[in-house]
């Protein structure tokens, strides 16, 4: 079974581009281990190899994912995030211990934390609403991607104008987050909630201004009206 992961990273590195390779890292505060991959191919390789994962059960196409995360190398933890979304109709409640372990041992820079919670918890947390209990405990971890994740998990679902209360008592809990990359996930949170509910979220952020960082801030009104933006961003 485990072959499949050979072929995938002999397909990785015979697509490094050295380009991507010197500048990859000017992305990242952390250091990052990278094969030097663009986005693009990185997904067209994942879609590359569906077939072959079409053809195994959901608990083999986990430990596939994990063996990936593992690695600890960036363009494989894209490959897991690709594979585990694409059997998102076969998940069950009990996924979410796999996904939450993914989240605290292997996800170690923005890009990776992004890709896993937009999609595969995002859309797990819409099939299983009830575990929205589990990202705020995340939100007091001192993992900051824990706490990164208990955001941008919910990106997908507030653009659909899911959950606004969980998002705010989120946000909360996050609310004076010294980390900037917890403070734009969360202000990126609330952006999202804004497309469906863009009074409440403006109203959120006039109560909670004074302390609110102003990164967190800025990207929340990113998508408001002029006189919105002028009157949340006034000291």
């Amino acid at each position: 079974m485990y072959a499949i992961l050979d072929q995938v990273r002999e397909t990785l590195k015979s697509n490094s581009d050295e380009a991507a390779l010197l500048s990859g890292q000017r992305f990242f505060k952390e250091e990052i281990q990278t094969y030097g991959v663009k986005v693009p191919t990185v997904k067209k390789i994942s879609k590359q190899f569906l077939p072959v994962i079409k053809s195994r059960s959901k608990g083999e196409v986990l430990d596939l994912c994990e063996k990936l995360w593992q690695s600890g190398i960036m363009e494989e933890s894209f490959v897991a995030c690709e594979w585990s979304h694409t059997i998102q109709k076969s998940y069950e409640p009990s996924d979410f211990e796999t996904f939450e372990r993914w989240i605290k041992n292997y996800v170690s820079n923005w890009a990776s934390c992004d890709t896993l919670c937009n999609h595969t918890v995002g859309e797990f947390l819409i099939a299983y609403p009830t575990s929205i209990s589990k990202l705020k405990e995340f939100a007091t971890s001192k993992n900051r991607w824990m706490r990164r994740a208990a955001a941008v998990t919910l990106i997908i679902p507030a653009r659909k104008g899911l959950f606004l209360e969980d998002i705010f008592e989120i946000a909360n809990l996050l609310l004076t987050d010294s980390d900037d990359l917890v403070q734009k996930g969360y202000g990126w949170m609330l952006k999202a909630a804004s497309e469906a509910h863009q009074q409440e979220v403006f109203d959120f952020v006039i109560r909670n201004k004074a302390v609110m960082p102003r990164t967190a801030l800025r990207y929340a009104i990113e998508k408001m009206p002029k006189e919105m933006k002028a009157t949340a961003m006034a000291k």
